[in-house]
């Protein structure tokens, strides 16, 4: 699958909640199960195609990553506003160009209304209970946060303490956040 399968370190979380959408990212870079050759990579990014705000969160490849977020933003630019169908157009190339399929990423986007995971597979996710994670500490943050859910805590409250939570309990995960809030309210 991966050129290299040693390498490990993304958390990524989304947490929708009170008419905003906060991503957080952890900083870990992890060659195999015992070398953390990077603490504070920096995997959720703002993005302004068209003087529209995103914020996009990537888990895998970063070179492969960053191609996809480019692509993303040309997406946008060329249907601004429509981050749905950037992303349905993303996904489908994505999915059927041959330079594309070999990208080994995962992105969560949001513009501050709607929350999707795009992959791969074609795959283009509106997550149910307004929370989504990727990568390798993501089933952790996602569990955290889905029970964080419960509390009166805002989107970042709850997304930076499904991370701690997540840093707690995953060796591939750390607490030095990178903190996107973006709101439509």
């Amino acid at each position: 699958m991966s050129e290299h399968p040693g390498w490990h370190g993304t958390t990524i979380v989304a947490v929708k909640r009170g008419g905003h959408v906060c991503v957080a990212g952890d900083g870990q870079v992890t060659q195999g199960q015992a070398t953390v050759m990077k603490g504070n990579a920096r995997k959720v990014r703002r993005l302004s195609p068209g003087g529209h705000d995103v914020v996009a969160g990537f888990a895998g490849s970063t070179a492969d990553a960053f191609t996809l977020l480019e692509r993303l933003e040309a997406k946008l630019e060329a249907t601004p506003g429509q981050l749905a169908r950037a992303c349905v157009d993303l996904a489908k190339d994505w999915r059927t160009d041959k330079y594309l399929q070999k990208l080994e990423a995962m992105l969560i986007v949001t513009d501050g209304d709607t929350l999707l995971v795009v992959t791969g597979a074609g795959d283009v996710l509106e997550p149910e209970h307004d929370v989504a994670a990727i990568g390798s500490g993501g089933n952790f943050a996602l569990a955290a946060a889905r029970g964080l859910m419960e509390t009166d805590g805002d989107a970042e409250a709850i997304a930076r303490g499904a991370m701690a939570i997540a840093a707690e309990i995953c060796v591939y995960t750390n607490g030095n956040l990178t903190v996107e809030t973006i709101g439509r309210s």
